[in-house]
């Protein structure tokens, strides 16, 4: 696995990706531990960007709460 795929945020499109940026979230290791019910409020964030993103994190062994 490589690790710097943790500094970045994943390819999700667009409005997920201004919504996370605007939430301050900037890269894949800080959403770790986030409630994926606090993401899916954010303007932008659908539910195929939330799959992208907790497949990401599986990966790394992370998860959403």
């Amino acid at each position: 696995m490589d690790e710097a795929e943790l500094d970045t945020l994943p390819k999700i499109g667009a409005p997920a990706t201004r919504a996370l940026h605007g939430a301050g979230y900037t890269s894949l290791r800080q959403l770790a531990g986030v409630a994926r019910a606090d993401l899916a409020t954010l303007h932008g964030m659908g539910p195929k960007a939330l799959g992208i993103l907790t497949e990401a994190l599986r990966r790394h062994g992370l998860s959403l709460r």
